[in-house]
């Protein structure tokens, strides 16, 4: 079937009206899509706003694959922004609800900062990096008026993301089934650090933690020296991109049944998921892995050596690539040695194989030894800060890296998005709001609210 992606929307109404016997969801399909129907309208859904792309957009582009989608986001620091800001990215229109004076903690999380007009410290680059495509509208959420504007504003909402501590919202009135009275059809996805069950779920989630909870810590780092974390918030960023992952799936079933969904993402599932082969490999063995520094516990060679100049990483996935590069530097008795010939023997033999590698590997630069590896297939690469990752020819020519004008900074340099769709691409719309900037524009155009009463909101503390 189309589904919302279809350029006609005629044949997905015509499935719903043969495959479906709901009335509700019979007359629901073409309403949604702006159809003209006959017919008693019921109250599945709210009525569908106007989804044209925000005011004040300072990019025009096409509209993404996500047009149309509206996200509600309740979310701050790193796993919830970032899945928000992955489908802005793909179209949504994402509003971010902040809380008045302070918003999102990653606003004052620096420096680095930008530079204000005025000379005053201007946005922080971590909030930067994940709020993009976004507008900022502040809301005081512990006020009765300020819940009342969210609850309008999920009316005409298909998506929430929030990752308060569990129960928080329930407390205000704005769990799952409530919402679904109020929003037939709406997605809601909750980001905590464990999850909405079990006797971890009141306990505050931070990365790290989960990090060193999850198993990540316990193979990373140097056999002989401490236990290390990832240098990035790999626990908050992949539940992001597990989320977006999900939201994506449940709005695809929403084409199809016109039922919302709850999500319940946890920063401790996600690590342990991302634990993947590791985990496997322990689940079938028995065996605890160990630390290896940058080798793999699976593959030798696959990890950084030194060349006479600096170090470079180096892998051999298999034991044809192994043979072709003994070859080529003129070691054909190591593809012989018992010791070697196989992945399973050189594993065995992992230390006599880093040693004689890097023996060989001090004799020329490492420019010369990636030369080698381009030439005879083997891969290989620099280890390179950051200065050199966006220097880089590729990531160049990928355009991994874009400068989007900004209010108060001028232009601020933002990592991409990594999802390359031709047909339909993502796109930069807005740059990351400053705080409460789209807070006026939200009230009017979604909820109607004149500007004397925007006035009175914001005198009150509730915006």
């Amino acid at each position: 079937m189309g589904g919302f992606l279809s350029s006609s929307p005629w044949p997905t109404t015509r499935f719903y009206a043969l495959c479906c016997e709901e009335k509700n969801i019979i007359m629901e399909r073409p309403y949604l899509v702006k159809l003209p129907v006959i017919g008693k309208q019921t109250d599945y859904r709210s009525p569908i706003t106007d989804y044209r792309l925000p005011k004040g957009n300072i990019m025009t582009h096409p509209p993404g694959l996500l047009n149309g989608i509206r996200i509600i986001d309740l979310t701050r620091v790193l796993a919830g922004p970032y899945c928000t800001q992955m489908l802005g990215d793909l179209g949504a229109d994402v509003i971010k609800i902040e809380a008045p004076g302070r918003g999102d903690d990653t606003r004052h999380w620096g420096p680095p900062f930008t530079n204000a007009p005025d000379g005053e410290r201007g946005e922080a680059a971590y909030f930067l990096a994940a709020n993009r495509n976004k507008r900022s509208l502040t809301l005081n959420l512990k006020s009765e008026k300020g819940l009342e504007i969210l609850r309008e504003l999920i009316r005409q909402g298909d998506v929430l993301v929030e990752n308060f501590r569990t129960g928080t919202l329930a407390r205000w009135g704005l769990d799952y089934d409530t919402l679904q009275q109020i929003r037939p059809g709406l997605i809601y996805c909750a980001i905590t650090g464990y999850g909405t069950d079990g006797p971890y779920k009141d306990r505050a989630g931070y990365d790290f933690m989960v990090q060193a909870m999850g198993g990540f810590m316990s193979v990373t780092g140097p056999a002989d020296g401490p236990m290390t974390r990832a240098g990035i918030a790999i626990a908050d960023l992949a539940t992001g991109m597990f989320a977006s992952n999900a939201i994506l799936a449940a709005l695809f079933a929403r084409e199809r049944t016109g039922e919302g969904q709850f999500i319940d993402m946890a920063l401790l599932d996600s690590q342990v998921a991302l634990m993947s082969y590791v985990a496997s490999n322990y689940l079938v063995s028995g065996e605890l892995p160990g630390r290896f520094g940058n080798g793999h516990p699976n593959i030798v060679p696959y990890q950084e050596f030194q060349a006479r100049d600096q170090q470079f990483a180096f892998a051999c996935g298999n034991d044809n690539q192994w043979s072709k590069f003994c070859t080529a530097v003129s070691h054909p008795e190591w593809i012989t040695d018992e010791r070697f010939a196989t992945n399973t023997a050189r594993l065995a033999h992992r230390d006599t194989v880093v040693a004689m590698l890097n023996d060989l590997f001090a004799t020329r630069d490492a420019a010369e030894w990636m030369a080698l590896c381009d030439e005879i297939g083997i891969p290989s690469a620099p280890i390179n800060n950051m200065a050199q990752v966006f220097a880089n020819e590729q990531v160049q020519a990928r355009q991994t890296r874009l400068d989007v004008p900004h209010p108060t900074a001028g232009s601020v340099p933002l990592v991409n998005s990594p999802l390359k769709i031709p047909t339909t691409p993502t796109s930069v719309r807005t740059p990351p709001p400053t705080l409460g900037q789209h807070t006026a524009e939200i009230l009017q155009s979604l909820l109607g609210y004149d500007a004397e009463t925007i006035e009175t909101l914001k005198s009150e503390g509730v915006v």
